[in-house]
Order: structure tokens, then C-alpha cells, then sequence
């Protein structure tokens, strides 16, 4: 059980905190040093490579859960509650996070692409909103991971 528990608290981890990290440090610092040009540019390469990377997390956090969820804890007729709220919440985080990649994040790499820094703008607003969501979605998560099973009322 500790390899699964090992995966999923990195993957997680990776993920929650990359997004605090763009989100409350590197946005942050970005619009303090950058004029918004060179902003949009940065947060392409940014996204680019973060994005390519939660999808191996979220991968690592579904098998590594499901993995424990059927070894260990019995299937899902005996979770917690706990594990039960980690689950939808996670599941909402991908949904939330397909909507990112499939939704405000095409137009904004085209919008780029065509040196529309206003369109690309807007659509980086809206990819930050939803992210700050995850975020705070992803905390609770892993907050209910770590110590849901202590919860007396859970």
C-alpha cells in the first residue's frame, strides 16, 4: 500500500501545488515585472508544460486510487466518507481541468498564435478563475486524504 500512497500524495502534491504556484507566486511576480505581452508569452510556456504534466498526474492519481480502493479498502462498498468526497472532488478537478485544456486554452495559444494579446488576455482570465477553483478544490482534497478518517463526523 505505501508505493499507491507514495504515487498518489506525489501526484496530488505535484498538481495541487504547481497550481498554487502559478497562481499565487508566479502570476503574482509576472504582472509585477512583465509588460503583457511578454506575459501572455510566458504563461503559454508555462501552461504548455504544466498542462503536460498534470495529465500524468491525474493518470497517476486515478490508477494509484482505484489501485488502493480495490487492494486494500475493500471496493467501494466500504469507503469512508472521506474517501468518498476525495473522489468526487477529484473527479470535479478534472472535469474542471479538461474544461481548462479543451476550453480557454486553445483560443488562448490561436489567439497567440495571431498576435492577439487582448483575446489571449481574456481567455488567460478565464483560465486563471477556474484554476483558482481547482486550487482551492485540490486543498480540501487532499486535506480530507490526509486526515478524513480522523473526522468524527465524517
Amino acid at each position: 500500500m505505501g508505493l499507491w500512497i507514495a504515487v498518489h500524495l506525489l501526484a496530488a502534491t505535484f498538481w495541487v501545488g504547481g497550481m498554487y504556484f502559478a497562481h499565487r507566486c508566479l502570476r503574482p511576480a509576472a504582472e509585477l515585472h512583465l509588460p503583457p505581452p511578454q506575459r501572455l508569452v510566458l504563461w503559454r510556456g508555462v501552461l504548455r508544460r504544466f498542462f503536460s504534466r498534470v495529465w500524468m498526474a491525474i493518470a497517476a492519481l486515478l490508477i494509484s486510487g482505484y489501485m488502493m480502493v480495490f487492494i486494500y479498502l475493500g471496493g467501494f462498498a466500504d469507503l469512508g466518507l472521506h474517501v468518498n468526497l476525495m473522489q468526487v472532488l477529484g473527479w470535479v478537478m478534472i472535469g474542471l481541468y479538461l474544461y481548462i485544456y479543451f476550453g480557454p486554452y486553445r483560443p488562448f495559444k490561436a489567439a497567440l498564435d495571431d498576435d492577439d494579446f487582448a483575446a489571449a488576455a481574456e481567455q488567460l482570465a478565464r483560465i486563471r478563475k477556474i484554476v483558482g477553483i481547482n486550487l482551492a478544490l485540490g486543498l480540501i482534497t487532499m486535506l480530507l486524504g490526509a486526515s478524513g478518517r480522523y473526522w468524527a463526523f465524517l
